[in-house]
């Protein structure tokens, strides 16, 4: 189990980018910054990925949501919309010097194809 580092930053791309993975071939539009998910461990309150996203331009299928870290995006094809605030990026910020240590880091399987 990888716990996540509070003291780590990065800029978050903004919802609707579209990416490549790498080593995959389809293109991914970007739905949550960080979104966590249920953890098998009871001592960790869940399991925390960088982003979700789903198989563009096919859109969300619920049954079909991918999840996956900056570490793994290869390409940004088209960034989406953002403000020149960015308020969310603060917030995350914020959030991970207080709670990013109680979180365990997703790992990802395999690149999609």
């Amino acid at each position: 189990m990888k716990l996540i580092n509070k003291e780590r930053k990065f800029f978050m791309l903004p919802i609707g980018t579209i990416v490549y993975l790498k080593e995959g071939t389809s293109k991914l539009m970007i739905l949550n910054r960080a979104p966590i998910l249920p953890s098998e461990n009871e001592e960790q309150k869940g399991v925390m990925y960088d982003y979700s996203g789903c198989i563009y331009p096919q859109g969300l299928d619920p049954n079909n949501v991918l999840y996956f870290n900056e570490e793994y995006i290869d390409k940004v094809v088209s960034e989406g919309y953002k403000d020149e605030e960015e308020r969310f990026q603060e917030i995350y910020d914020n959030w991970m010097k207080e709670n990013g240590n109680t979180f365990e880091r997703g790992t990802v399987a395999g690149p999609l194809k």
